[in-house]
């Protein structure tokens, strides 16, 4: 089977078609399948286009969506609007900031305004999607191939913190991370899959993991090449023994990057 896979596409189609011509996947003619690995929504304006393209995909069985820890922020945020519709009115939500807001507009069909005013239309009009009844349902939190395993973030680890500084953690290999439970899920979703991998080893033997989630520039730096936001930085993807990172900060590259592999 032949996989085109991307991450983090967070809603600019424009530039996820213009990746997939490049790669040929239009063109394809063999059996073939995208893998999108996470946050598919948020921060673009393309919302609906994503939301029509991925779901033919969906209907006629080429499309393998794993679940990113933006689909979870549209979770909690359907939760949070009405007991925090302060926050959403000045505009100083974390959800506004991330973009998830403006998702969800764009999937009702409303004006910010009448948002605030008929919140409980938007979280119908929302969960009511078929971004959110058909592609947010049929996600999955990975998936494995022969020789790859497809994630967001990256796969649940052990994860140790010093009593008198929580934040200084370290992680190491969870051999029984396939049967991680839903909040291990939820948490390995927000990893930094380069620096886990880098720094604490944690990888799957005889595998290579590609994940998303955090900027490939950042792993690039690591290795002096290019800054991490200058305009020296790399947002190709990121390659080393065991990883495939693919995340392209979309929004500020303007690029989207897509893979293929035979597996």
């Amino acid at each position: 089977m032949r996989y085109y896979i991307v991450a983090d596409i967070h809603g600019f189609f424009s530039e996820l078609r213009k990746a997939l011509l490049e790669a040929g996947f239009f063109a394809d003619n063999e059996p073939h399948v995208l893998i999108v690995c996470g946050d598919m929504l948020d921060r673009g304006k393309e919302t609906l286009e994503m939301q029509a393209f991925m779901l033919e995909l969906l209907e006629k069985g080429e499309l393998i969506f794993i679940r990113g820890n933006h689909e979870d922020l549209l979770e909690c945020m359907l939760e949070d609007i009405e007991y925090n519709l302060w926050e959403f009115a000045m505009g100083t939500s974390y959800h506004i900031k991330n973009g998830t807001w403006d998702t969800a507009l764009q999937l009702a069909g409303m004006k910010n305004d009448d948002a605030l005013t008929y919140y409980r239309d938007l979280i119908f009009k929302t969960r009511s999607s078929p971004f959110y009844k058909q592609l947010m349902r049929a996600s999955k939190d990975y998936f494995e191939t022969e020789h790859y395993i497809f994630v967001h973030g990256w796969i649940p680890a052990f994860a140790e913190a010093p009593f008198w500084a929580p934040r200084y953690k370290t992680y190491s290999y969870n051999p029984d991370w396939r049967n991680a439970s839903k909040n291990d899920w939820f948490a390995a979703r927000w990893h930094n899959g380069m620096e886990l991998c880098r720094r604490f080893g944690v990888t799957e033997p005889g595998k290579t993991i590609v994940c998303g989630h955090f900027h490939c520039s950042w792993g690039h730096a690591k290795e002096g090449r290019g800054s991490e936001w200058g305009e020296d930085a790399c947002f190709e993807p990121y390659r080393a023994e065991g990883i495939i990172a693919l995340d392209a900060c979309t929004s500020l590259s303007g690029k989207v990057n897509c893979i293929v592999i035979e597996d």
